[in-house]
């Protein structure tokens, strides 16, 4: 089978779109649906159904995707024990970050890790976290950082954070001088949040509906301090964590602590249970480890 037209036609499924699997994989549409096109003359039989614009998958489309995430995965872990082979003196570490992680902690430890390991080759995937566990679970990805809890049955984890949210409004709002507020207090704002596939912004939308309350959003981005550029123009208030909003300038804005158990971003360092881990990703363990601490 060929490994190439069975990693399009996975990417052709997580994407549900030809096109954004094209995108995802720098390659043109029509070459995504010829290495589909291949894979069903391979195996002898239909993998998607054309409707309109989007499609379905045929029964053997949904076991040829499982066991494909499997073959995948394995392929990964093979291409990982052969570079320890080499050592620590060369090799390559990806890693995923959801955007705001990166600038709240990781620098240093990205800054570490070089310092020790000079010879590897790091690189930074920043996506949300979902999309993180699931570069995982397929073997995309050997380790990188989500949002707890996650399926204990799947990912090893190392908790490194343990955040409550914020709320981030301009100077001179009607919460100044709180110490703390609860979402009642703030549901009928106008929100500026991240995409709709992060694992906050569920959560968010998640305590809303608890409250039987509209999420009013306004904008999204993938990105901390646009967002906060966003507040600043006066587009509407956000939820941050508190690691992210201790680089503002209070003078400029008010920051008040959410008193919610339910929005915590609590985030660790996640790779799969029964997976290879790979030296450089076991030394990046270590070095965060160095760095960051841990939590219980």
């Amino acid at each position: 089978m060929d490994a190439k037209a069975l990693r399009y036609f996975v990417e052709v499924v997580k994407q549900q779109s030809f096109t954004r699997a094209a995108e995802a994989l720098f390659v043109t549409q029509p070459t995504i649906s010829k290495m589909v096109k291949q894979l069903e003359e391979e195996l002898g039989m239909p993998l998607v159904l054309r409707e309109g614009r989007g499609f379905r998958l045929t029964d053997a489309g949904k076991v040829t995707y499982e066991r494909g995430l499997d073959v995948l995965s394995a392929m990964s872990q093979l291409k990982h024990e052969l570079a320890d082979l080499a050592g620590l003196g060369k090799g390559e570490l990806v890693v995923g970050l959801p955007p705001m992680v990166g600038v709240a902690f990781f620098a240093p430890v990205v800054g570490a890790f070089r310092q020790r390991y000079p010879g590897i080759e790091l690189k930074m995937v920043e996506d949300g976290a979902l999309a993180i566990e699931n570069s995982i679970r397929g073997g995309e990805l050997e380790i990188g950082v989500a949002v707890l809890p996650v399926d204990n049955s799947i990912f090893q984890q190392f908790a490194v954070v343990r955040d409550p949210l914020c709320l981030v409004a301009p100077a001179g709002s009607r919460w100044q001088g709180k110490s703390a507020i609860t979402l009642p207090d703030i549901a009928d704002e106008s929100f500026v949040l991240y995409p709709e596939d992060f694992t906050l912004s569920s959560r968010i939308h998640h305590a809303f509906r608890e409250m039987g309350k509209p999420l009013n959003v306004v904008g999204r981005s993938a990105h901390w301090d646009f967002i906060v550029e966003l507040v600043t123009a006066r587009l509407g208030v956000t939820l941050l964590p508190r690691s992210v909003v201790g680089r503002l300038d209070r003078e400029l804005y008010d920051v008040i602590p959410v008193s919610n158990p339910w929005l915590i971003w609590h985030l660790a360092l996640i790779w799969q249970k029964d997976g290879y881990l790979s030296h450089a990703a076991r030394a990046w363990l270590a070095v965060t480890r160095d760095v960051l601490g841990g939590l219980e």
